[in-house]
Parts: structure tokens; C-alpha cells; sequence
């Protein structure tokens, strides 16, 4: 872990190049900065390396982004459709809805949208690819955990939601404080700054370590009918009220293809894209990992992340779009991809779409 913070922090320290030549200059530097990121990475045994993102005043760098994404099957990139004062940019968004459409048709089975997402008022020092990267500063890390089997070991015979908050919280801050004391020893040791937790609810594929299984476990069937939100934003105060040094999202994460049980719920009418975007709006993540059918569009795609970053914008709060268009796959159908951090899923639609007339300024609109 400590090679993949470093990783990420000798990448993001400076942003990305800045070359005074032309875009085939771009694309060069960054083919070779990304072939370099993922060697070293591989020589300190690290599966993934990020790059960070490219920022709205960068976009002449999206083609290079796209291609280094195509290329290395190791590197992590992302593209913020937010501004350092949070104004949300619509060329980023469409750049960000142009390379999920590319990376779905160019790498197999679309799975290099797994290595990409959209960001929106995300800051420096969060853990979670693809939303990590380095504040520009001294040597830092923070820290995420693996804490989604508390939840349905604390929900487990609760009588309220009350009592599952207070059995809930007196689990996660002990787990939390032992965390921080080894993270802070750490830090002083190598000399580096530690940023925080991110107590994020991150779940697995595995049915006991449902994020979704666990709040049905309250009484909430299926996840994703009434009360659903109410359960969410309960999981969200208990981690914001953790005592000890924080930094990310802090929310609960509800990926679809990495929760078993939110996979299944997938199915029925009760799981969709709205839902998905109004638990953003009280547990803090965003979209992520969403499997959408191959044939979406462009526009489409622009659609959802522009939904998700004014969400962002309006709350202030850091959410991100991770979609995963699926070749050849339909609304309903069902998905399992050949990783192991997946569960299956069936295909979501994607209704609505963005009129091409926004985009028609696309050099200056900002909103």
C-alpha cells in the first residue's frame, strides 16, 4: 500500500505535464509518463497506479488521457468536470462522456471504464481510485478501510434504527481510533503527512459483506424501496461522527457491480439510476461502477454526469460517475465480468439524454 501512495503522490505532485508543443508532443509525454507510472508500479508490486485527473482547463490532454487508459492496463485516470471553485464545466462533461463511450467500444468487455470516472468537487487525499490524487505538497497518505461487515454484524437483531446506530458507532470508532493510532506512528516514522481516514462503507462481492444486505437486514425490502434513503443517510451520521481525523467521501458507497445484494436488487424497479443519484445526494460517493447498455450514447452519458456533478455543485459535497457501458449488452440483460471484485448484475437503462445545443458553445459554457 505504502508504494501505491507513493505512486500516486510523484504523479499528482506536479499535475499533468504542461508542454509547450504540439498535441502529438502531448500525446508522447503522456504515452511515457504512463508507461513509466506503470513500470514502476509493477516493480514495487503494486497492481494499479493513478495518474489523477485532468482538469477543466486542461482538456487538450483528454485525447492522451484516452489513449494512455487504452494502452495501460494498470493505470487509473479521471477527469474533473468541477473548477478549483467548484463552477461545473460542460466541455469536461462532454470530454468525460466521450472517453466512457471509447474506452466501452476499444477495451474488452468495456472494462476500462473500471480505470476512469468523472469527479466533481473531489479534493486531494482521497484513497479510492480513480478520485485519488496527490495535494501538490510534502510526502502524504490517507488511509481507506475495510469495515462493510460491521454494518451487518451491528444491524444484526437491532430492534430500531437507533439502536443499530449506537451498536454501529461503538464499533466503527474502535476500529477507527486503532486505524488512526497506526496510521499517525507511521507517518512520523517515514516523515510524511497523514491526511486522514476515509471511512467510507466500501462492500464486496461477497453476500455478507453487503452494503445492501445489511439494510435489509432493518426491515428495509427490498433495498431501494420506502426507507431506503432514511437507512443511508443514518450509515452517513454515524460516519461523520467517527472522532478521529477524516478525509474523502465519508459516505456509504453503493457500487452495483461490487454488492451482491444491490447487484440482485438491480433487477427488480425498485433499483435505478434516480435512486442511485437521490442515495448520492445523502451518502456522498456518486455513481460507481454502473452497468449501462452498450448502445448509450454520447449525449446520454453526458446526461448522468452532468446530473451527478450538479448534485456535486449544489451540495457541496464530492460525488463521482464511474458508468461502465456494456458492449452487445441490453436494459435487463445480465452481466458478470471475469474480475474478481465483481458481482453479477443485469444491465440499467439509461433514459434521457443531453440536446446537442448545450454543447454547442463547447469552448465557454460553464454553469
Amino acid at each position: 500500500m505504502p508504494a501505491v501512495l507513493r505512486a500516486v503522490s510523484s504523479c499528482n505532485r506536479y499535475g499533468w505535464p504542461r508542454s509547450r508543443f504540439r498535441r502529438s508532443s502531448l500525446r508522447g509525454e503522456t504515452a511515457a509518463l504512463a508507461s513509466a507510472l506503470c513500470r514502476l508500479a509493477e516493480a514495487w508490486g503494486c497492481d494499479y497506479v493513478s495518474m489523477g485527473p485532468v482538469r477543466p482547463r486542461e482538456l487538450a490532454w483528454c485525447p492522451c488521457l484516452l489513449e494512455a487508459l487504452v494502452a495501460e492496463e494498470r493505470l487509473f485516470a479521471a477527469l474533473a468536470v468541477t473548477d478549483h471553485k467548484g463552477t461545473l464545466s460542460l466541455p469536461a462533461v462532454r470530454w468525460a462522456a466521450e472517453i466512457i463511450a471509447a474506452l466501452s467500444r476499444r477495451t474488452p468487455a468495456g472494462l476500462g471504464n473500471l480505470r476512469f470516472a468523472a469527479l466533481a468537487i473531489c479534493p486531494p487525499g482521497i484513497p479510492f481510485f480513480p478520485a485519488a490524487y496527490h495535494d501538490g505538497g510534502l510526502l502524504a497518505f490517507s488511509v481507506a478501510w475495510d469495515a462493510a461487515d460491521e454494518v451487518g454484524e451491528a444491524f444484526a437483531g437491532a430492534e430500531s434504527l437507533a439502536e443499530a446506530e449506537r451498536r454501529l458507532r461503538e464499533r466503527l470508532t474502535a476500529r477507527a481510533r486503532q486505524l488512526a493510532a497506526v496510521a499517525e506512528r507511521s507517518a512520523g516514522k517515514v516523515g510524511a503527512r497523514f491526511l486522514g481516514i476515509d471511512v467510507s462503507l466500501a462492500p464486496h462481492p461477497e453476500i455478507t459483506r453487503s452494503i445492501a444486505g445489511a439494510i435489509e437486514r432493518l426491515g428495509v425490502q427490498p433495498f431501494g424501496g420506502v426507507r431506503t434513503l432514511t437507512v443511508i443517510a443514518s450509515l452517513t451520521r454515524v460516519l461523520r461522527d467517527i472522532p478521529v481525523p477524516r478525509t474523502g467521501f465519508c459516505g456509504v458507497m453503493l457500487p452495483v457491480l461490487e454488492d451482491a445484494v444491490l447487484g440482485l436488487r438491480a433487477g427488480y424497479e425498485s433499483v435505478s439510476l434516480p435512486l442511485l443519484l437521490a442515495a448520492a445526494a445523502v451518502c456522498g460517493v456518486g455513481l460507481d461502477v454502473v452497468p449501462l447498455p452498450g448502445e448509450t450514447t454520447v449525449e446520454q452519458l453526458a446526461a448522468i454526469v452532468l446530473d451527478t456533478a450538479t448534485l456535486a455543485t449544489r451540495l457541496g459535497k464530492p460525488l463521482t460517475a464511474r458508468l461502465m457501458p456494456v458492449p452487445g449488452k441490453r436494459a435487463g440483460e445480465p452481466v458478470e465480468f471475469d474480475f474478481p471484485y465483481f458481482a453479477p448484475a443485469p444491465i440499467l437503462p439509461a433514459v434521457g439524454t443531453i440536446p446537442r445545443s448545450w454543447f454547442a458553445l463547447i469552448d465557454k459554457q460553464n454553469t
